[in-house]
């Protein structure tokens, strides 16, 4: 691809007032108001002082913002440019809506928290955007830490996180956060919780994951929904909010004296071959070869707890060591193998429940979906600001999936940074004619331009969305 005109014979200046950078926003926020989120923040988030009045228009500047791709508060100021003030009111400049951010209160973050599970509801209730949740759905938990530099942060700390599969401290914030998805969607955000950054994962979970459940339930997965977590929510609190919520519970056991011994019970000629990387299918034997097997065994766990003892399945993966003549003690008790070990009442079976366990890192993939997004920093030295951040880089997640299942199958499931690209990322030129008509015109030949229209019309066309 070669230049066409001769430098000499190129000008720029920045004078055209009826060009939008982002000619997508239109119908993303479209939906945001069909769904109400302006009236959501106005009717549930009220902060004090001068700094925190009109809260919706703020919140709503916030999150086209972040759905524009801003990451931090200075960002936002590429809503005010072109032809913005033409297709949308009331947007702010970032310095009002940093001062907005640092005026809330705890209260007020958790005021913003209780929008977000709503307008998840109504997203639902009017998009497809969780098509199945009403068989089988998966709430999957997890934490974060995200590195934070220097000491201004409030609340930062040394937390434990991986790097390049080591596990390392970092200074930081803590974020935990939940999600929502079905086998035939992909996961929305149902809860998120700033902590500070030496919080352990399980500190606060066994009420995060009643809240998250509360959300799932809203949004519509009203059959079975099995929780899903890491070794860091095998306690007794966090299995026990399931049980008493009658929902499923699937969680890496940490691997402590009793669980071995659970483990080392288990007869030779129980363990089955599954497929695994590198596994290969015996079509005479009728079942796979492969490096990794699965066994399973009954397992009471937080028996010295009162009142507190779960008896469920416990599900063993073993898969052999690369060199099992490396590196090993004598006293190793599993010298052969790596083992995980994973406690459940899932109703499925075996071979089932185990890959369905697997299906849990779905969650990295929104963590790293807000990473690549509004999360790539906790724009404020306030705490209170920082996680209103977090919960409304969260509504933005789930807006743009919204979106992307109006436009289309395949941005439907597509990442954050592409649905921008795609879909909101779009010059247009506004044109105004009779009767207060307004027309966006957009690049001839946009390769996504049917997906675009799909979304558009979407929002245009039917009929104004009743508040749930």
């Amino acid at each position: 691809m070669q230049l066409f005109h001769d430098s000499a014979k190129t000008h720029a200046i920045f004078d055209e007032e009826r060009v939008v950078a982002y000619g997508g926003l239109g119908p993303v926020m479209r939906l945001a108001e069909r769904c109400g989120l302006s009236d959501l923040a106005g009717e549930h988030v009220t902060p004090t002082g001068r700094d925190g009045v009109n809260p919706a228009a703020k919140i709503g500047s916030i999150v086209a913002g972040m759905a524009c791709g801003a990451d931090s508060i200075d960002d936002l100021d590429a809503l005010r440019h072109g032809g913005m003030d033409t297709l949308f009111t009331g947007i702010r400049a970032p310095s009002t809506l940093g001062s907005f951010l640092r005026c809330l209160a705890w209260g007020n973050v958790r005021q913003i928290e209780k929008v977000a599970r709503l307008l998840l509801a109504r997203l639902a209730a009017h998009t497809p955007l969780l098509p199945g949740a009403d068989v089988l759905a998966f709430l999957d938990v997890d934490s974060m830490q995200r590195r934070t530099y220097g000491y201004k942060k409030q609340g930062s700390g040394f937390g434990h996180t991986k790097i390049g599969g080591k596990g390392v401290l970092v200074r930081g914030l803590n974020v935990l956060a939940s999600t929502l998805s079905t086998p035939l969607a992909a996961p929305v955000v149902t809860g998120t919780r700033l902590r500070g950054g030496s919080a352990n994962s399980a500190r606060g979970a066994a009420w995060f994951v009643r809240e998250s459940i509360g959300a799932a339930r809203s949004a519509g997965a009203s059959a079975t929904l099995m929780m899903r977590g890491d070794s860091a929510f095998y306690t007794a609190g966090v299995i026990n909010a399931c049980h008493t919520n009658d929902v499923r519970f699937s969680v890496t056991a940490k691997m402590d004296p009793k669980i071995k011994a659970a483990i080392a019970a288990i007869d030779e000629t129980a363990w089955t071959a599954i497929k695994y990387p590198n596994a290969i299918f015996d079509e005479q034997a009728g079942g796979w070869i492969s490096d990794a097997e699965i066994a399973e065994v009954a397992y009471t766990a937080f028996a010295a707890k009162k009142g507190q003892a779960i008896t469920a399945r416990l599900i063993v993966r073993r898969v052999k060591r690369l060199n099992s003549q490396t590196g090993l003690r004598p006293e190793e008790p599993f010298p052969l193998y790596r083992y995980h070990a994973i406690f459940t009442d899932s109703p499925y079976a075996l071979g089932q429940a185990e890959e369905q366990h697997r299906d849990h890192a779905v969650i990295e993939q929104v963590n790293a979906d807000l990473i690549d997004g509004p999360l790539a920093h906790l724009p404020s030295g306030v705490f209170t600001a920082n996680a209103a951040w977090l919960t409304l880089a969260a509504i933005c997640h789930n807006l743009l999936r919204a979106a992307g299942c109006l436009a289309g199958t395949f941005h439907a499931k597509a990442r954050g940074a592409t649905l921008r690209r795609h879909l909101i990322g779009v010059p247009a030129r506004i044109a105004r004619h009779g009767r207060g008509h307004l027309t966006l015109h957009l690049p001839r030949y946009w390769h996504w331009r049917h997906a675009w229209m799909n979304l558009f019309q979407a929002v245009h066309r039917l009929p104004p969305i009743r508040a749930a």
